[in-house]
């Protein structure tokens, strides 16, 4: 399967007996384009249900330091008694990446929660399905707030499920095929109500095999904001996805790059 970006180049992936694969080349933007009629007419019915996404990671070297700005900031924990949820993501394609032509991605996400005290009634998996339109660079609107700083914006769908393995057999049953994993830890914090600037923001540290990012996502004033009295400047904006930086990181050193697993779990 060939997966096609906007300079020409292309991810492409390899299956293995058993399913698996491996990913070899390059990555770039994602390339997408117009389709026929009747396909683009689905496409626009899709998208009017949609959320529209706004955000920006940070790279985050520092983390005790992003931990004392934290503090200094006021956040807390965006749900009751939750440390850290840990997350397992397989990206949905067809074998000729017909999504991926289309700046689209469908994933499955799987969220296993950490408690923070032992309780009873522990929190519960989620397994949630998610649905994106091609990623676009854009100012912010006047409704959010003056800025003249580049975001990530996509319009999306997602859908919490009961299991994922009817709705993998399903994807596979149409031609599909989970050709990336990646995993994560991330913990999700809040500005309290009375930081009235920072409504609907959420500050979003992701702990990776890459690395550690923050990802804020919200209002593009907020975000701005928020990434200031992190000690970033809009210069520090990362809007590539987790598949770019991973394949930026396994070329940086020489590996050959397969899934962004944590070492125990490959």
């Amino acid at each position: 399967m060939s997966l096609f970006f906007e300079d020409g180049n292309a991810i492409h992936i390899h299956a293995r007996r058993g399913g698996a694969t491996r990913v070899k080349s390059r990555v770039r933007s994602l390339y997408y384009r117009n389709s026929a009629a009747g396909e683009s007419s689905l496409r626009q019915t899709v998208k009017n249900a949609m959320a529209k996404e706004t955000e920006i990671k940070l790279k985050i070297n520092d983390v005790p330091a992003f931990h004392r700005a934290l503090k200094r900031m006021g956040v807390r924990l965006a749900g009751p008694g939750i440390s850290r949820v840990h997350e397992e993501n397989v990206i949905f394609d067809t074998p000729q990446g017909g999504l991926a032509k289309h700046g689209q991605l469908l994933r499955i996400r799987t969220e296993t929660p950490e408690v923070r005290k032992t309780k009873k009634s522990a929190l519960k998996q989620r397994v949630i399905l998610t649905f994106k339109q091609p990623m676009t660079r854009q100012l912010a609107t006047e409704a959010e707030g003056p800025s003249d700083g580049p975001y990530k914006v996509r319009d999306e769908i997602e859908v919490e499920v009961a299991e994922s393995g009817n709705l993998t057999r399903i994807f596979e049953g149409l031609g599909m095929s989970g050709w990336f994993r990646y995993e994560k830890y991330r913990t999700t914090f809040r500005l309290p109500a009375s930081k009235a600037w920072a409504k609907g923001l959420l500050i979003e540290l992701d702990e990776t095999p890459i690395g550690t990012f923050v990802e804020l996502e919200g209002p593009a004033a907020a975000i701005d904001r928020a990434a200031e009295e992190l000690g970033h400047s809009k210069g520090d904006y990362v809007l590539k996805n987790y598949l770019r930086l991973y394949m930026e990181d396994c070329r940086r050193k020489g590996e050959q790059p397969s899934h962004m697993l944590f070492p125990n779990r490959k």
